[in-house]
């Protein structure tokens, strides 16, 4: 019989809407939030980026809390729910409140989430800068120091130890949701969810694809394949002919095609930079030139300068 209110039994609406939502959800919420917090941030320091350096520095705890401020105005006090939480069909309920219908978080629930997600963050930022910056070392703000260092801890161990309640029960996981008393559930009720074979089957066949060039790829010597690749497509020395050849040679290593930096030669009549070469033989012993092919004799310096002064002066 359907009640007072015009309700109808839970049978007759498939689902609860208050089912609980699982872990990696309530996870991937959070993780959401704070990629928008973050880019909001970003985007918002880029609005200063011709001012002078170090602008914001002075007020950024201030500036940050400002912005968090708007979000949770215009989510969780609005709609009772954060953004990650929307954009997964999620919002929180008032769980003091016991009953299969949803009951939103209450006015004083939202101002104290405000408080302790907001106000936490703004505090931890500026503490020290209210309470020991330019007041003199003594034994009260050593009091202080330790007081506040033993509340930070017990509020870290208290987050840790609910984190693993969490894990286990699968509900509240911020010590935050679980002083308020609100709790995650989904907007709308949530179907069976059912896999395709065919899903099932491609999906089997991509990670044993994987799991195949996972083990076939340390086998294969990439150094030595670019190496080949790129001796047989250069074609700098042969569209060159005479001094032109001789000097491009020489004014560019041949594994970066980039100046010399501490030029070395192998034993050919090209020159490499001193780290390409070091990391290339390290990583390939049988070592040849990249353009002519050249196996590795020795690695020595080469004296380019004077080479070069004397292939200008001839």
């Amino acid at each position: 019989m359907a009640g007072a209110g015009g309700d109808k039994p839970l049978a007759e609406t498939g689902p609860s809407p208050l089912s609980r939502v699982l872990r990696i959800s309530q996870l991937d919420a959070f993780e959401l939030d704070g990629a928008l917090e973050q880019l909001i941030w970003s985007q918002f320091s880029q609005c200063f980026r011709h001012f002078k350096p170090g602008l914001l520095t002075p007020v950024e705890p201030e500036l940050k809390a400002l912005l968090q401020l708007l979000l949770w105005r215009f989510t969780v006090y609005s709609n009772s729910a954060t953004v990650g939480q929307s954009l997964l069909n999620v919002r929180y309920r008032n769980a003091l409140i016991p009953g299969q219908r949803f009951r939103p978080m209450s006015r004083q629930q939202k101002l104290w989430f405000a408080l302790l997600t907001v106000g936490s963050k703004w505090l931890s930022e500026r503490s020290f800068t209210l309470f020991f910056l330019g007041r003199p070392v003594d034994a009260g703000v050593q009091r202080a120091r330790g007081t506040l260092a033993l509340i930070s801890s017990l509020a870290k161990a208290a987050s840790l130890l609910n984190f693993l309640l969490f894990l286990q029960s699968g509900t509240f996981p911020t010590l935050t949701e679980r002083l308020l008393g609100v709790q995650p559930v989904f907007k709308a009720p949530q179907g069976p969810r059912d896999i395709n074979f065919q899903y099932m089957n491609r999906e089997l066949l991509w990670h044993g694809f994987a799991e195949f060039l996972i083990f076939l790829l340390p086998l294969v010597n990439t150094w030595r394949l670019k190496a080949s690749i790129s001796s047989l497509f250069s074609l700098t020395d042969r569209t060159k002919d005479g001094s032109d050849a001789e000097l491009s040679r020489h004014m560019e290593c041949a594994i970066c095609g980039e100046w010399p930096t501490i030029p070395h030669s192998i034993g050919c009549t090209h020159v490499f930079c001193y780290y390409c070469i070091k990391s290339h033989t390290m990583a390939d012993i049988f070592f040849t030139c990249p353009k002519c092919s050249a196996e590795l004799v020795i690695v020595e310096p080469v004296k380019l300068q004077i080479e070069l002064s004397e292939m200008r002066s001839s």
